[in-house]
């Protein structure tokens, strides 16, 4: 009889041997473990700090590199102008008398809009540098409550002449027909130290129906040439080198003649940059304007009293005309004017004490009801 195949088959038990779960022995097999070497951790640590400090300065060393190389100072410059845009201030330039081919032009900051609800301010910077820089602080605050005009004098930031003329009532004139021309009818001028120069012209003679009221900051206008020529030759040393720099050193003059506290930190190479960017354009004429102004002062003898209510503000540690300066002038106006001395102030204090120049210059300017 033939047997059939396996798969065909019924189902058969097959007795094996089963050892019990509880008797079956397992064995764990772990990793071989060495003990760790923390000498090698640190020096591989060590080795890492090095490597990052090394790729740090290399990276600091390219960042100075391409900073010198596209100039700190113009960034600067820059961030200046964008914070007057920010303050709806545009750049305008003002081809004075009619005619583009005159070659005098008057670059100035103008309002975006202007509101015949504000009053109308000209802001006249002084002879350390131009219009951005001597009222970065003032900006902000003045533009909510003033229409503000702020020019560049010629031959300082982007002003430009052909004219050999050089005197303070040239100045003035220049101011008061970009004025004109913007049909800016009545207004108030404020000017610090040359620009009071400038703007006591302006509202003696030059344009004496449109100026309203003038503000006049550390401005020795009516000092006698002797008294000039005293801090000439106190500083002991050649002051167009001072107003007019070539190098680090007489910029950092500059700028500790001009402050209270001046900043601690000037390094060389940022005030190198500076020089480039804001004082070697028309060095020679400026050095002109100097000579002038040295020589002949606001440009009229005697000087005449002016008309319009006006505002005194000087700083107490002025080194550049000190306070009795201010004294004087005060006089010399007489009930017309107002002195008001800011402590802690040199003769820039409209960038030391900003606050203090803005509130002042809103009190006298704006209407007792709105400057409060």
């Amino acid at each position: 009889m033939r047997t059939p195949p396996d798969h065909l088959m019924p189902c058969r038990l097959h007795s094996r041997s089963v050892t019990p779960f509880s008797q079956k022995t397992y064995t764990c097999h772990k990793p071989n473990q060495t003990k760790p070497n923390y000498q090698n951790t640190k020096q591989r640590s060590i080795e890492r700090d090095k490597e990052m400090i090394a790729a740090g300065i290399t990276f600091s060393a390219r960042v100075l590199r391409l900073l010198r190389r596209v100039s700190i100072a113009y960034f600067h410059d820059l961030l200046v102008s964008l914070c007057f845009i920010y303050n709806h201030l545009i750049p305008r330039t003002i081809h004075l008398f009619g005619s583009t081919a005159d070659l005098t032009s008057v670059h100035i900051w103008t309002p975006l809009l202007h509101r015949r609800s504000k009053p109308s301010v000209v802001l006249i910077h002084g002879f350390g540098g131009d219009a951005k820089w001597q009222w970065r602080t003032q900006i902000g605050t003045l533009s909510r409550s003033f229409n503000l005009y702020i020019p560049d004098l010629i031959f300082f930031g982007n002003s430009r002449s052909d004219s050999p003329n050089r005197s303070v009532q040239f100045q003035a004139e220049c101011i008061a027909q970009a004025m004109k021309q913007l049909g800016v009818k009545r207004y108030n001028v404020v000017g610090i130290s040359y620009g009071g120069f400038v703007a006591y012209r302006m509202g003696s003679d030059v344009a004496t129906e449109e100026v309203e009221k003038i503000v006049l900051l550390t401005s020795g206008v009516g000092v006698s040439e002797e008294r000039i020529r005293e801090l000439v030759q106190r500083e002991g040393r050649d002051v167009r080198d001072i107003l007019c720099p070539k190098n680090p050193e007489d910029l950092r003059l500059l700028v500790r003649r001009s402050m209270y506290r001046p900043p601690i930190w000037m390094p060389d190479f940022y005030l190198r940059e500076f020089i480039k960017v804001k004082y070697m354009d028309h060095r020679k004429e400026r050095i002109e304007l100097l000579e002038e102004l040295l020589k002949n002062g606001a440009g009229v003898s005697p000087l005449p009293v002016l008309s319009q209510e006006t505002l005194l503000l000087w700083g107490d540690q002025d080194q550049v005309f000190p306070v009795d300066f201010a004294h004087e002038l005060h006089r010399h106006l007489g009930k017309q004017s107002s002195l008001e001395i800011i402590k802690d102030a040199g003769h820039a204090l409209q960038l030391e004490q900003p606050r203090q120049v803005n509130r002042h210059i809103q009190h006298f300017l704006l209407p007792p009801a709105r400057s409060k």
